[in-house]
């Protein structure tokens, strides 16, 4: 019979696995205090901490294709799914080709699983359209600042969306969907709780970001322009003549389309260099002055001022011509006549910008970087450009952009290039140990604001950064390490409001494995679907052992005190955390 070992207590063992994290290359993400503190991972292989000068030891064998697909175009596999995609195809070529189809043609994947989770959460204000969000929501709900009641149904919808689009991207099989929409909230940014923006968030994301996201680039532009939620957060629904609001034009400009890279300063706009079609190579201020003229009278039809003839409450876009600069405008060099038809300005200033060589080069560049590497290779952001340019017309316009990106042979060869996002971090970890939710708790999101990323909170317009400098920093790092130990450990349980998450470690494990090298030999492909190197798994093995020997048969009272702190090692480690 085993003799029984002490247990140690919570603050020791905690203590004993950053111990443990700092003597191996697990630190490298837990204890970064600043980006040039990061390692810069070998793209293909995992090199194992060296700060002896013993020999190195031998390199490990590539990085699959699958791991980089599933990390990059999903939000991390979960179990079985790298078997899946390896099954797509007899070589990685074939593979990725047939997952990249896959993604890009959702309504062919079977989501039934998560289909069935969605009902069940019973969502109540997901279902309804933007005109039913304002009425019930805003038009209806008498406005009454101290009461909790208003707010929580004001701001319902954004809620729900909240849980949906974690839901979603923890269980959805169109993957590439829930990474997309990210994406594109991010570019086109709305604050959750500008103006009345919160309601309607839910038909913005739905309508707007997720309903053109393969669809043609001047489309959504148009759709973001019109939709109340963008008008509102960018001040466009105060714009009119006698006062112009340059919010949501120079934001039109400097991050939607051209972007500050196409920026010329401030210059006469006659001075600027046009190409063989005449128009302006990169933009000025003046281009953001007559562009903020050309849009005016672009506004919601919510009577803000209660006097003004034929605006109503119903919460639509609208064309309010009395608020109209009818007179003419110089836009990228291009001459716009005076007393056009109804939003005619607005939409040849859109037409030229979705149009723009500058433009296609700005979204080929964020979309590779999301993709690829924070410092894309200009080869495909070149081959991106190219077709965002050739397609330009054509109704798959950004399917095919997107495409491109996925099928280059950068996309395959830069693994390790970027760090998860703090979202993409928590999801993917929820993902990797098979957690159980329906509805979430509300300690997920409020650990994902801990870690810097809110969803839908980012107040600036500029959406959430996407390089690692913004994220590998120590405050970041450490609520990452909480959350792993929540999500591990339950401690995110809400079962009074019927919000329920559970993961069970020692369920998901073999009861034959007994031994601290067999357990974190089991953990470590099942979460990272590859090797560590000898020096990390040498590291979690200690971890998960403490004072016994690494085969040592262990007590289960100690496989279950110490084994979900061996996973959060795992999920805490580089090796996770890049992609």
């Amino acid at each position: 019979m085993l003799q029984q070992k002490p247990k140690m207590n919570r603050r020791d063992f905690l203590k004993l696995m950053g111990a443990f994290a700092s003597a191996a290359s697990v630190s490298a993400v837990v204890t970064a205090c600043a980006p040039e503190q990061l390692p810069g991972p070998d793209p293909t292989r995992v090199v194992p901490v060296n700060p002896t000068g013993v020999p190195p030891e031998p390199v490990l064998p590539p990085v699959q294709l699958g791991i980089i697909a599933l990390n990059r175009m999903a939000y991390g596999p979960r179990p079985g799914d790298i078997d899946a995609f390896n099954a797509l195809g007899s070589s990685d070529d074939q593979r990725l080709r047939a997952y990249v189809s896959q993604q890009l043609n959702p309504d062919s994947i079977d989501d039934s699983e998560f289909e069935a989770r969605y009902a069940a959460a019973g969502f109540e204000t997901l279902h309804k359209t933007q005109d039913e969000l304002y009425f019930d929501h805003v038009a209806s709900n008498p406005y009454d600042s101290n009461n909790d009641e208003y707010w929580q149904w004001y701001a319902k919808p954004a809620y729900e969306l909240v849980d949906a689009t974690f839901l979603r991207a923890v269980y959805s099989k169109k993957q590439l969907v829930e990474v997309l929409a990210d994406f594109w909230h991010n570019h086109f940014n709305v604050y959750f709780w500008q103006d009345d923006g919160a309601p309607l968030l839910a038909s913005y994301n739905r309508d707007v970001l997720r309903a053109h996201m393969h669809g043609n680039f001047r489309q959504l532009l148009e759709a973001v322009a019109t939709h109340p939620s963008m008008l509102y957060y960018l001040n466009q629904n105060n714009s009119s003549d006698a006062g112009p609001n340059e919010n949501f034009a120079r934001e039109l400009f400097e991050l939607h389309t051209l972007g500050a890279e196409n920026y010329l300063g401030v210059m006469d706009p006659n001075l600027v260099t046009k190409d063989a079609n005449g128009i302006a190579v990169g933009y000025v201020d003046n281009d953001v002055y007559e562009s903020a003229r050309a849009l005016t009278g672009w506004r919601v039809d919510d009577d803000i001022y209660e006097y003004e003839d034929g605006i109503e409450k119903t919460g639509r876009f609208i064309y309010y011509k009395p608020w109209h600069d009818r007179f003419n405008k110089l836009v990228l060099g291009k001459y716009i006549p005076p007393d056009q038809p109804d939003m005619q300005d607005g939409r040849d200033v859109l037409d030229l910008l979705a149009n723009h060589p500058g433009t296609a080069r700005f979204i080929s560049r964020k979309l590779a970087r999301r993709f690829i590497s924070d410092d894309p290779p200009d080869s495909v952001v070149q081959a991106a450009a190219q077709t965002f340019m050739d397609f330009r017309s054509a109704p798959d316009q950004l399917k095919r952009v997107v495409e491109t990106i996925l099928l280059s042979p950068e996309f395959r060869s830069t693994w390790g290039a970027k760090i998860k996002r703090p979202i993409e971090a928590a999801i993917s970890m929820m993902r990797a140990v098979n957690t159980d939710f329906t509805k979430l708790p509300g300690g997920i999101p409020w650990m994902c604001s801990m870690m810097g990323q809110a969803m839908f909170e980012r107040r600036p317009p500029d959406g959430y950064p996407d390089v690692k400098e913004a994220w590998a920093n120590s405050m970041s790092m450490l609520y990452r390490w909480n959350f792993a130990i929540a999500i591990s450990e339950n401690w995110m349980d809400d079962e009074e409001q019927q919000r329920i998450i559970r993961t069970d470690i020692l369920a998901q494990t073999p009861a034959e494995l007994r031994t601290a090298e067999s357990l974190a030999d089991f953990w470590i492909p099942r979460i990272l679907n590859r090797p560590m190197s000898d020096a990390d798994r040498q590291a979690v093995i200690a971890v998960m052992a403490q004072d016994y020997g690494t085969q040592e048969e262990l007590p289960q009272d100690h496989i279950d005190w110490v084994l979900p702190g061996m996973v959060e090692v795992i999920l805490m480690s580089p090796d996770f955390q890049w992609k």
